[in-house]
Parts: C-alpha cells; sequence; structure tokens
C-alpha cells in the first residue's frame, strides 16, 4: 500500500468515526445520566435512516430542492428524539428502580416492536436514499478521487462533539447533566426534577442516533437489519472509550474506525509463504480492539470506575432446598415428559418442540449458573454453546469420530474457550465483564464463519446425524436424561461449599477476601462449568437437528439466553427453567400465528417485565411467601383467640 492509499484509508476511517460517535455518543450521554443500558438505541439509528428517506423523498416530490433535503435530514432527527421522549415517559420511568438487567431486557423488547413497525410502515425491501445535493461529486486528493459527501461526515463529527462540550460545560442543563452522573441522589435533594431531566437527556441521546442514521442515507440503504449491527458497534465504542465519556466516544470511534480502515488498505498479505488477509478482520476488528483495550485498562481509555447504581437489585433471600411438594412437582414434570412419545400419534409435533425446550432450558440455567449466584452478566454465553455445537461436529465428520464420543468430548472444547476467555472475564465487573464476553464471542464467531475449511463458514455444516440406534424417541429421552442430570447437578454444587463461596463472592468480594475465599479462582471456575453445559447443549442441539450455522453463536443467541434468565426470574434457581419454557413455547406459537410475530412477542415480553419484574418464577416465589405469612398471622391471631 503506497502512501496515498494509505491517506485516502485514514481519510475513510476519518468519515466512518464520525457516523460512529453520533450514535455511541447519544449512547453515552443516556448512560452517564439514566444508568440504563439501552439496547434499543439502534433501532432509534434505524428510525432516523427511515424517516430521513421518507421526508427527502417528499420534499423532493414537492420540489423543495436543496433545502428540502438537508430539512428533511434534520426533521427525521428531530422527530426520533420526540419519539425518544414519548419512550422514556411511557416506559422507562416505570423501570428505573428495577434491576439493570431487566432494563435491559425491557429495552430489547422495545427492539422488536420498533422492528416490526417499521417494517410494517416502510416494507422489508431496502430504501436506498438519493445523494446529497450540492455533495454529489468527488474531490481529488492525494492522487485519488474523495467522495465530497465524505468530507462533509469527517467536519461534521468534530462539530458535534464542540457543540455537546459547550453545552455541558457551559449551560446550566449541561452542569445538572454532568452532576447527575456523578450524585443523582444528590441532585434529587436539591429539588431537581429528575424525571425531566432524564427524559431531556434520553431525547437528545436519541436524536444523535436518528441524526446518525440520517446522514448514514447518502452511504448505505435503509434496512432493517441496522437495528442490531448498529447497537453492537455503539457499545464497543461507548465501552472502548469510557462508559459516559463523551470525548473517550470520539476517541474511540476515530481508533476503531481508523483501524477498520487500515485493514482494508492493507488487504492480502504474505509471511513466510504464508498468505493472511487483514480484510477478513473488520469483521470482528472492532471487538479485538475492544477486548484488548478492557484486558489493560478495564474502564476504558476515558472512562473511570462507576459507583454504586441505584438501580441495583433487591437483597435476595438465601437459598433453600427443595420442599417435598417442590420434589414431588418435579418428579411429576419428569414423568409426564417421559410419556410423551407415547403420545406422538395424538400429539405429533409436541416431542419435538418439547426437545427444543429441553435443551434451551440447559443453555439458560448455564448462564444462570453465572449471573444469579456467580453475579457476571454475559453478552457472549452462545460463544460456549457454539463451541460444543460446532465441536461435535468436527469430531464426528471431520476426525470419525463415535457420535456417542463426539457428544461426550465436544463440550470440553467448550469448557476450554470457557478456561481460556474466562481468565480475562473475571477481572472485571459490571458493564465491562459483559461487554468483554461479547468481544470474545464475536472472535470466536468470526473464526467459524470465515474458516470455511474447517467449519464450513456461512454455509455451516450438514448431515451431523446421531447414531442410527439412536432413532427420534431414543434421542428424545438422551436429551431428557441428560438435561435433567445437568440440572441437578448445577443445583447441588449450588448447595455445596462451592455454591456458597460463589454466592459470598458476588455479594461482598472484599468480605469473601477476608475470610481467605479465592474470589477470582471460584469465578473461574463457575465460569468454565458454565462453559461445558452450554456446549453440552451445543451438542444435543446440532444432533437434533442435523446441521449448524454461525447464527448459533451469533450476538442474537446470546440476548436469547439473557431473556430467557430474566424472563424467569434471575433471583431464583427454578426461574431460567420457567423463562427458556415459556420464551420457547410462545415464540414457536406466535411465529405461527403472525407475520410480524416480533412486534406481538416484544409487547408480550414488556408486559411481563412490568407486571414481574423479578420474573415470573420470581413473582410465583414472593407470591408464595407472602401467603405463607399471612396464612401464619391467621393462625397466629386464632390461637390468641382461643387461649383468650
Amino acid at each position: 500500500m503506497d502512501l496515498s492509499a494509505l491517506l485516502a484509508q485514514l481519510l475513510n476511517g476519518l468519515a466512518e468515526a464520525s457516523s460512529l460517535f453520533l450514535v455511541a455518543a447519544g449512547l453515552s450521554l443516556i448512560f452517564g445520566v439514566t444508568r440504563v443500558l439501552n439496547f434499543a438505541h439502534g433501532s432509534f439509528f434505524m428510525v432516523g435512516i427511515y424517516l430521513a428517506y421518507t421526508l427527502t423523498e417528499k420534499f423532493a416530490a414537492s420540489g423543495m430542492g436543496a433545502a428540502g433535503y438537508w430539512g428533511g435530514m434534520v426533521l427525521a432527527a428531530a422527530i426520533t428524539g420526540l419519539l425518544g421522549a414519548a419512550v422514556e415517559i411511557a416506559l422507562l420511568r416505570r423501570i428505573y428502580k428495577a434491576p439493570e438487567l431487566f432494563q435491559l431486557l425491557a429495552t430489547f423488547a422495545l427492539v422488536l416492536v420498533i422492528n416490526d413497525a417499521v417494517l410494517w410502515l416502510c416494507g422489508p425491501a431496502d430504501l436506498l436514499g438519493r445523494r446529497a445535493p450540492g455533495l454529489k461529486g468527488a474531490v481529488a486528493l492525494f492522487g485519488r478521487n474523495f467522495p465530497s459527501y465524505d468530507l462533509f461526515l469527517i467536519v461534521v463529527g468534530p462539530i458535534v462533539l464542540a457543540l455537546l462540550w459547550l453545552l455541558l460545560t457551559r449551560t446550566r442543563w449541561g452542569k445538572l447533566i454532568r452532576a447527575a452522573t456523578q450524585d443523582r441522589e444528590m441532585l434529587g435533594a436539591l429539588g431537581i426534577n429528575q424525571a425531566w431531566l432524564f427524559t431531556g437527556v434520553f431525547a437528545l441521546g436519541t436524536l444523535l442516533a436518528g441524526l446518525g442514521g440520517a446522514v448514514q442515507l447518502p452511504r448505505e440503504p435503509a434496512s432493517l437489519g441496522l437495528d442490531l449491527s448498529t447497537v453492537a458497534d455503539a457499545f464497543v465504542v461507548v465501552v472502548v472509550g469510557g462508559m459516559g465519556s463523551i470525548p473517550g466516544a470520539y476517541l474511540a470511534a476515530l481508533l476503531i474506525a481508523e483501524v477498520k480502515s487500515l485493514c482494508i488498505g492493507i488487504g492480502l498479505v504474505h509471511f513466510f509463504g504464508i498468505s493472511f488477509s487483514f480484510t477478513k478482520l473488520t469483521l470482528v476488528v472492532e471487538f479485538l480492539v475492544m477486548a484488548l483495550v478492557l484486558v489493560l485498562r478495564p474502564w476504558g481509555l476515558m472512562g473511570r470506575q462507576q459507583g454504586v447504581s441505584r438501580n441495583s437489585a433487591p437483597a435476595e433471600s438465601p437459598l433453600r432446598p427443595g420442599t417435598p411438594a417442590f420434589k414431588a412437582g418435579m418428579t411429576l414434570a419428569l414423568l409426564a415428559l417421559a410419556v410423551l412419545p407415547l403420545l406422538s400419534a395424538q400429539l405429533p409435533y409436541a416431542m419435538v418442540l418439547v426437545q427444543d425446550v429441553l435443551v434451551a432450558v440447559l443453555f439458560a440455567v448455564s448462564l444462570h449458573f453465572i449471573m444469579g449466584p456467580g453475579g457476571m452478566a454475559s453478552f457472549g454465553h452462545a460463544a460456549y454453546y457454539g463451541l460444543g455445537a460446532y465441536g461435535a461436529g468436527i469430531l464426528l465428520k471431520s476426525l470419525s469420530m463415535p457420535m456417542p464420543l463426539a457428544l461426550a468430548a465436544a463440550p470440553l472444547a467448550a469448557g476450554a474457550g470457557a478456561l481460556l476467555f474466562g481468565w480475562f472475564c473475571v477481572r472485571l465487573s459490571g458493564v465491562y465483564l459483559a461487554m468483554l464476553t461479547l468481544a470474545f464471542s464475536q472472535i470466536v464467531w468470526s473464526i467459524v464463519f470465515q474458516w470455511d475449511a474447517v467449519t464450513g463458514g456461512s454455509n455451516g455444516m450438514t448431515g451431523v446425524w446421531p447414531a442410527r440406534w439412536l432413532g427420534s424417541t431414543a434421542y428424545y429421552y438422551l436429551t431428557l436424561a441428560l438435561v435433567a442430570l445437568s440440572v441437578f447437578l448445577m443445583r447441588r454444587m449450588l448447595f455445596a461449599p462451592f455454591g456458597y463461596a460463589l454466592r459470598a463472592g458476588r455479594d461482598s468480594a472484599l468480605r469473601a477476601d477476608a475470610v481467605g475465599i479465592d474470589v477470582r479462582r471460584v469465578q473461574w471456575s463457575a465460569f468454565v462449568i458454565a462453559g461445558v453445559f452450554a456446549g453440552l447443549a451445543g451438542s444435543l442441539f446440532v444432533f437434533a437437528k442435523g446441521t449448524i450455522s454461525p447464527d448459533v453463536m451469533g450476538v442474537g443467541k446470546s440476548v436469547d439466553g439473557l431473556v430467557m434468565v430474566l424472563l424467569g426470574g434471575v433471583q431464583t434457581l427454578l426461574g431460567p427453567v420457567v423463562g427458556a419454557a415459556v420464551f420457547n413455547v410462545l415464540q414457536d406459537y406466535i411465529i405461527n400465528a403472525t407475520d410480524y410475530w416480533h412486534a406481538v412477542f416484544g409487547a408480550i415480553i414488556l408486559l411481563l417485565v412490568m407486571a414481574f419484574p423479578q420474573g415470573i418464577a420470581g413473582f410465583a416465589r414472593h407470591a408464595a411467601e407472602q401467603w405463607k405469612m399471612r396464612r401464619a398471622h391467621r393462625n397466629e391471631a386464632a390461637a390468641k383467640e382461643k387461649q383468650a
């Protein structure tokens, strides 16, 4: 790559950095003040680009020319900000005191609703917007033609950064925002209306996301997949820069965009006869940067350790062994599942659905093992699910290993991945730990996606079937036995000294360390155990379906695991079982009932979050405890009346 090509790539990186910064700045503002992990931030970016397309086309048809085009851009961002304010007032105000992960669940449900709303209004086709008036041509720079619009974007980023700096440092409202990032409770004690401050910040953050989408219209089409891809990039930028730091977000956007541009510019290189394509790294380079930054500087480039959030979960009651009634109920449930194949004539699809639910239960319980008792939220647990699935496929097809042996050995590959990644992850906490797990997961996904010779690349692997003697009914019973045994073993571990040490490290790492518990080693061990069982779930899945693709270890699969755990209740051991069953049965039913199943499913999740902030199983446990207390009070009152 010559000097002119290098400079051109650096300019491309500057243009991309501005686009990333606009989205990440809004997300950083929202998190800094509200402490909400707004998973729907990418949806507002998507809304912004769709609104920009609609308005610019309408104004162009009216003959408004350049004024209509640029006015449509600004109006699209403003409408997106108003939509964000409405969402904050109608939804987020009701869940600010809920645990942070439940807020994540609510905003994820919002992603589903917004995506289907845009699908209904605008259709499924990608929409390519007009080129910006006055910026349609190119400028000769360094002997190459550089798009004029990209030069415009290079200027936009620093201008927005300067305006935000002036807003935050030179206005009273900006000073209130900075004060809220430091101590919101004290701000409320001084008489400041926090509710409207939060609304204003959320509106500003979503306006920036909408503006980021609008200015991208001349560079890429409006499509329904922009929400998840954009929010992943925005989270990476915010975490690398430091949560809540606007300058850090710009620095991180600049770093990531330039590294990605350099990978494109370098292209294919040869080392001692070995060819390596740096272009392939563009799929994962931002996650490599994030992993490196978090390992070396755990709070980001310009961030600092966050104080205790007011959105903390309520204190958990101690774990109790199952009552005789609980054990009887579990036994009856297993017996019912065991006799289900006998009803295959009356319920032909039930066995397939229940088998999928069983695999999902094992995946959710393995994630809960580190999330609930361990207090370690993971956004990348699908990596171990995928390693188990691909491990089984590779052992069976490439190494010709017998199927039972492949099924037994594949979870060890997932455990090896958890052993490696967990060593780094347990050194962090909170959002930074979660994002590092996401980074490692995306690195694994990138390798699987591009390693055509071994994994089949984007096409995946097919023909991964169980042994002939394991027919559909026999494999169902094998799945039922392995899932039941795995759930039982994980439950027993939590009632063993290891489980008590794990919860002690979660509740107070300093006190646990003071009494001689090696908190990191215990958490690392839990990470490996969870990885092994997630790998077993993946192995069972691939042999049930006969095929595997990189989607099983994508961001979507990790989010599904989070939703299952949170839906059931993270503070109860039965929660992931209930959450996985409800999630998969609802999803299966709604998919067959309507084309807009995302919106219906998201609305149901929102209702469940609002009605059961502790999860379905958590609510049931709380209701049962309340009923027992009231019955005890009635019995005590009756006894006193008899004595009187």
